[in-house]
């Protein structure tokens, strides 16, 4: 069964489902459940899939026949990448940034504090790029069309949260609030009210919001970003 040998994939990639789907633009546990259960995964999410894993064997996929990966990738699958930049960023020739899974830590917060004691996902090297720590699939269309959900963002940790933001830029952040960790990217502007900042979206629909300085636990400045097209 298809859903079985995507279940097969997944693990010899060792990515998590939640990795996987984010990728994919897929909802959380679609793939899951259906490898799980046995259930059909529709063509338009197969095709997604062959898209994006060019390693993966279209024909050992679809028939079971074959061997799982192929030796070359499929030129038709591009890659596209956005900076941003500050004016006093430096670009460095080669790196290898550390592609994490938030679901993995638990949050934003233990990533930061633990990213060093677990393995990546993988690693992304884009050449003349300004240094970052690390990257992380985005979940939700905050700022869409800019990102979409299943697209990378590169990020910097900030340190000093409250001495060192960088105002109207675009942040990768994590908030405190009553019930869970709400992690999310906006960018940041000052608000009105001492200690508070101002929340913006990308996307119209998403309205401004001011929250307390105090209740963003983890901060990390969008360096660049990176979306899969798939051109078939």
């Amino acid at each position: 069964m298809v859903s079985e040998r995507v279940g097969q994939y997944i693990e010899k990639k060792g990515i998590s489902y939640y990795a996987f789907e984010n990728s994919l633009g897929a909802s959380r546990g679609s793939i899951s459940k259906a490898v799980k259960e046995g259930k059909s995964i529709g063509s338009n999410v197969l095709e997604n899939i062959m898209g994006i894993y060019t390693d993966l064997n279209p024909n050992w996929l679809l028939t079971g026949h074959g061997e799982m990966f192929i030796g070359s990738a499929d030129a038709s699958v591009s890659r596209e990448v956005q900076t941003f930049r500050l004016k006093t960023d430096n670009s460095l020739e080669q790196q290898q940034i550390p592609l994490y899974d938030i679901e993995a830590f638990a949050g934003l917060v233990p990533l930061f504090q633990n990213a060093k004691s677990k393995d990546p996902i993988d690693h992304i090297s884009i050449p003349r790029l300004p240094k970052c720590d690390g990257a992380v699939y985005v979940t939700g269309d905050s700022m869409y069309p800019l990102l979409k959900s299943g697209d990378i963002v590169l990020y910097k940790e900030v340190r000093d949260i409250r001495n060192e933001i960088f105002w109207g830029e675009m942040y990768l952040l994590s908030i405190e609030t009553s019930e869970e960790e709400y992690i999310t990217v906006k960018y940041i502007q000052k608000a009105e009210r001492e200690g508070y900042v101002r929340l913006v979206s990308q996307n119209q629909h998403h309205q401004d919001k001011d929250v307390e300085l105090s209740k963003i636990k983890a901060l990390a400045l969008i360096k660049a970003s990176i979306r899969i097209n798939a051109m078939r």
